[in-house]
């Protein structure tokens, strides 16, 4: 076990746990913060996406040891009452069907417009790519992106 201090959402947390556990599991079953799911836990779903430092990392297979001093932002760091672009245009959309991967999708989508605030189709195609959705939402999960990037 190693203690760990760790700057998630704005806030600082202290953990015991063992190095090699992986945030999504410090998050979940440490700190309750049940808003990150656990897909395959391989990084290939995108269901554990969270940002480090700004950007969209797989959860499920990062290590609590390498996060150092870079800060974490789950998805109830996003906003405190569902009020970010992205949040709100996936309300518009009705993306969510059954939900389980969106809170994933924001967090990647999120990260996509920080860096490409007008992305294309083949933009948003390609960096959601790691992202699944089993409902099959992807055309709105589109849209959303594009009206998340005019506000």
């Amino acid at each position: 076990m190693a203690k760990y201090s760790l700057k998630i959402n704005g806030k600082t947390q202290q953990i015991d746990v063992d190095p090699s556990t992986p945030i999504l599991w410090v998050l979940r079953d440490h700190l309750n913060m049940t808003g990150t799911k656990f897909g395959c836990g391989m990084a290939m779903c995108g269901a554990c996406t969270v940002h480090l430092d700004g950007t969209a990392v797989r959860s499920c297979s990062l290590p609590v040891s390498a996060v150092g001093k870079q800060a974490i932002t789950t998805i109830e760091g996003l906003s405190a009452d569902g009020t970010h672009p992205v949040q709100k245009a996936w309300i518009e959309h009705d993306v969510a069907q059954c939900g389980y991967c969106q809170a994933g999708q924001i967090m990647s989508a999120t990260a996509l417009l920080k860096t490409n605030p007008n992305p294309t189709d083949e933009d948003i195609d390609n960096y959601m790519s790691g992202n699944i959705c089993r409902c099959g939402t992807y055309l709105r999960i589109k849209e959303a992106i594009k009206a998340a990037a005019q506000k």
